[in-house]
């Protein structure tokens, strides 16, 4: 299943009711052409990566030397990615295939918030919405059964991980719909995403599918990411002495990214030219949203 701009817009404005609110529609947004004509007001980046760093397996161009010249100048860099399908230890490798040099510890994702919010949770067996070919790396920890065709697996567990949906299908999700009809149980989302941008078009997110089964059985999730204030604080603990005034999220998604940002009280830059937006009418999709991001940036 794919979805297109229009159509992913018009699901993040669906589900406004469970995202932050947005503040009062403030200045109209600076335009500048990269991070580096804003690069002497912030001490600390928070880069996406979808959109940001890369599309899908290839990176945005010039981006890897961007950040090499922020860190030059004294500037923290740290990524902030609702993304919870893979490993760290894959993403690391991921982005060293790529051309960047993060240490992981300054990756930031959704999956490691996932796994912080869910330390008070112990004892519980968990129906995993998951890719098999990914692994459970960083998920040992955890007594988890995968969700597939099945149906014993979704009435047998204690709650709910919706974590990568590369795998996932209309089946699963009807057998997914009908178990929480049953018995409504726990569901936790390692991220909230409805789309994510991809070399051609966009790839269905986990959120997508939660918000669906929200609105189909009542049973709220709980989300683990952007624009979740969670995944800000995570990250913040890795920048000791960072005020948030000083700090920039940089990201290519109003619903996520920005609105994210307002919500953890951090500046904000929308990226034009890659990922969501890219060939978009930006000016026109913050006007609608009523989410105006502080820069609208060309590229990185």
């Amino acid at each position: 299943m794919s979805l297109d701009a229009a159509a992913a817009f018009d699901a993040y404005e669906a589900v406004r009711h469970r995202l932050p609110d947005a503040p009062a529609p403030g200045a109209a947004p600076e335009r500048v052409e990269t991070l580096a004509d804003i690069a002497d007001r912030y001490d600390a980046f928070l880069l996406d990566a979808f959109g940001v760093l890369n599309i899908g397996e290839t990176a945005i161009p010039g981006t890897v030397e961007r950040v090499a010249d922020l860190r030059a100048a004294g500037k923290r860099v740290v990524v902030v990615s609702n993304a919870a399908g893979f490993p760290h230890a894959a993403l690391m490798e991921k982005y060293a295939r790529l051309g960047y040099d993060f240490a992981p510890e300054d990756v930031i994702t959704s999956r490691k918030t996932l796994l912080g919010g869910l330390n008070g949770e112990t004892g519980l067996r968990w129906g995993l919405m998951a890719t098999r070919s990914t692994g459970l790396r960083d998920l040992e920890g955890l007594d988890v059964v995968y969700l597939e065709e099945d149906p014993e697996a979704y009435r047998a567990v204690d709650g709910f991980l919706l974590v990568g949906s590369a795998a996932w299908t209309e089946d699963r999700q009807a057998l997914l719909e009908a178990a929480l009809a049953e018995r409504p149980r726990p569901v936790r989302v390692g991220n909230p995403d409805i789309v994510a941008p991809r070399e051609r078009g966009f790839s269905v997110e986990p959120g997508h599918y939660a918000h669906r089964l929200a609105d189909a059985t009542g049973v709220e999730p709980v989300f683990y990411g952007k624009p979740f204030a969670d995944i800000f604080d995570l990250a913040f603990a890795r920048l000791p002495g960072v005020a948030r005034d000083r700090a920039v999220m940089v990201g290519d998604s109003l619903h996520t990214d920005i609105l994210g940002a307002q919500a953890a009280g951090v500046a904000s830059a929308l990226i034009r030219d890659y990922g969501f937006f890219a060939g978009q009418d930006v000016d026109a999709a913050i006007a609608r949203a009523g989410i105006a991001p502080t820069y609208v940036v060309v590229r990185p």
